[in-house]
């Protein structure tokens, strides 16, 4: 009880002398704060980042992989290594993969037309930076997309190559004002006209994924009107269960393996991609900003360290007549030494606080860019504070010793 009866004047003490030199104790706790929020402010930006990763890349499904014929790439910076590329995955051994894989999951088919259409409606138009893709009638469910409004590609569609279309939820936006139903509507997607049977829900930014823009048109029909030589398709697998997924990439390659002509011993002639294999790949390298977002923290509370002992060096120097009449009437070195500690701490604690809510606002600031959930980080703001006592510790036992060690008798002749 006695203790604690110590530290709460102490404390109070401690309060009492911030406010006597409030300019210095501001700029004291503006040099910890700094320290302290670029420390939580980048590791809640970096929180916010994967957040959004793990959101955005999961729309696809967690349970889904594609089979390509180019492995993953993602560039990032100046160091870039080159994918591995194979032969081009043609239609009939897409459709044979589609015929003979019977592992239990949802496999669609789809292949890009084009990446600079303009699509018209009356006296509207788009931008040239819509996607048309041609899909089968599974691919919806396979990419993680939704239905806003409409239907599906029926089967007889995609291998008839009709003319109709699912348009996106910005193509919809721009085409059909004052919320006029596209749904019947014939639209100009290149030289071509399509009948509109589906809108998409919008979806937002995903990293290059994003549905908005695009227009899904039946697989048949992309092959025939969006021709090019050498066309490349892709495999989509969804399983129904994730714990499949390994069961489920085995049997396709197996499969494909056949298909392909791969010759026993012999590497795969194509890639495996599974959904989240992105998202893994950029967290991962998350982890290195984190590094450097501590390291800049650190140097930030070495400095903070420096500038609150040398505040406190000059309290000492300031305070020696206080400490001569504290001696004189019966304090002992370790409360004079005490005090100082719990001043030092009192101060960086409070810089803590402020560098930490600081932090918070401006990591949450990305957060609300990104469209991610406000984090409270709660790891990284025990850190923080935990730093801020390890500065105040280590840059207040110089100076409370050296208070501890005046001389009463000339420490009341100070002037």
């Amino acid at each position: 009880m006695a203790n604690i009866k110590l530290i709460k004047e102490n404390v109070l003490i401690s309060l009492d002398s911030i406010k006597s030199h409030l300019l210095r104790t501001v700029l004291t706790i503006m040099i910890i704060a700094f320290g302290i929020m670029a420390l939580v402010g980048i590791l809640t930006a970096i929180d916010a980042v994967e957040y959004f990763l793990n959101n955005n890349f999961a729309m696809m499904g967690s349970n889904t992989f594609n089979i390509q014929n180019r492995a993953l790439r993602v560039h990032i910076g100046g160091n870039s290594v080159r994918p591995k590329t194979f032969e081009r995955i043609g239609y009939r051994q897409a459709v044979e993969f589609k015929e003979e894989y019977d592992f239990p999951a949802i496999t669609s088919l789809f292949i890009r037309g084009t990446s600079i259409a303009t699509v018209k409606f009356e006296s509207e138009k788009t931008n040239p930076n819509s996607q048309v893709l041609g899909v089968d009638e599974n691919y919806i469910t396979t990419a993680g997309l939704e239905l806003e409004k409409g239907r599906m590609f029926l089967p007889i569609e995609v291998h008839q190559g009709n003319h109709v279309t699912i348009i996106g939820s910005e193509i919809a936006s721009t085409l059909f004002k004052d919320n006029e139903d596209p749904i019947g509507k014939i639209v100009s997607i290149g030289a071509g006209k399509y009948k509109v049977i589906g809108v998409l829900k919008e979806r937002g930014s995903s990293i290059g994924f994003s549905g908005d823009r695009s227009c899904l048109a039946p697989l048949g029909n992309v092959r025939q009107y969006f021709s090019r030589p050498n066309m490349n398709y892709t495999i989509s697998i969804m399983v129904d269960d994730q714990s499949k997924m390994e069961s489920a990439i085995g049997e396709a390659m197996g499969v494909f393996r056949r298909i392909r002509q791969d010759k026993l011993g012999e590497e795969d002639s194509f890639s495996i991609v599974k959904s989240d294999n992105v998202a893994n790949m950029l967290i991962d390298l998350t982890s290195k900003l984190q590094i450097g977002a501590t390291v800049i923290g650190l140097i930030t509370l070495i400095s903070a360290a420096i500038g609150l002992m040398n505040i406190m060096l000059v309290s000492v120097t300031e305070r020696t007549r206080e400490i001569g009449i504290r001696k004189a009437v019966g304090a002992t070195s370790r409360t004079i030494r005490n005090q100082f500690l719990v001043e030092a701490i009192v101060l960086a604690q409070i810089g803590g606080i402020v560098g930490v809510i600081a932090g918070i606002l401006i990591g949450n600031g990305v957060s609300a860019m990104t469209e991610s959930a406000f984090i409270i980080p709660w790891w990284w703001i025990l850190l923080g504070l935990s730093l801020c006592l390890v500065v105040a510790l280590l840059s207040g036992i110089i100076p409370a010793n050296r208070a501890a060690k005046l001389d009463p008798i000339e420490s009341l002749r100070y002037e």
